[in-house]
């Protein structure tokens, strides 16, 4: 007997909610911040993020769908990154909301926009660690078809770092001290890493 779930995502889980997520999962979460020709600032949290490269050192998110954070990017090519925290979860969630292009999510949420070192896009003052970034590719993400998705990868260079100085320990940085919260599968699941949650292992040495 088979004990496994099988199933063909294009004829559908059959299940009570899709568990690619929850299984590609927890994420972390792209919260970006840009800015349109018309000055309008935008904040928005992505759950498709990760990083990509060292040298130079490359990250990037996927917008399902032409939202304003990807309009904006191929406006003026830069974005902000901030790492969204458990302290500012509330202020992240509400960022989420669809707000038409005039709404400025650092206002819906409460937030502060704080001037950044090398893009114009400003940064989340609340946020212990920021990624100044600019665009390297938006790419169209297709299907094994061929068919296009209405998914878009956004991919910048990281050309500044901000990193709130406690979590900096020996020059190390402390990624359970910024308490970052990362996006887990159900439609509200969410996790966040403590220093109960770390382990070490090295790598080995071949032969």
């Amino acid at each position: 007997m088979d004990t496994s779930y099988f199933y063909e995502p294009a004829q559908g889980h059959g299940l009570p909610h899709d568990p690619f997520n929850a299984i590609v999962g927890p994420r972390p979460i792209g919260w970006i911040s840009t800015r349109a020709d018309n000055g309008m600032l935008n904040l928005a949290p992505y759950s498709f993020f990760n990083a990509f490269n060292y040298t130079p050192p490359l990250i990037g998110f996927a917008s399902l769908g032409r939202k304003d954070t990807l309009l904006n990017i191929e406006e003026n090519g830069e974005f902000v990154w901030n790492l969204a925290t458990r302290p500012l979860a509330e202020a992240m969630n509400a960022s989420c909301a669809a707000a038409p292009p005039e709404v400025d999510e650092f206002q819906l949420a409460g937030l502060t926009p704080a001037a950044s070192k090398v893009v114009s896009v400003p940064r989340v003052a609340e946020s212990p660690v920021s990624f100044e970034c600019k665009c390297t590719q938006i790419v169209r993400l297709q299907g094994a078809s061929g068919a296009q998705t209405n998914s878009w990868l956004i991919l910048g260079e990281v050309v500044g770092v901000h990193i709130a100085r406690e979590l900096l320990r020996d020059g190390v940085y402390d990624t359970a001290g910024a308490r970052p919260i990362l996006r887990g599968g159900g439609p509200a699941d969410y996790f966040e890493i403590t220093p109960d949650n770390l382990f070490r292992m090295t790598r080995p040495s071949y032969p």
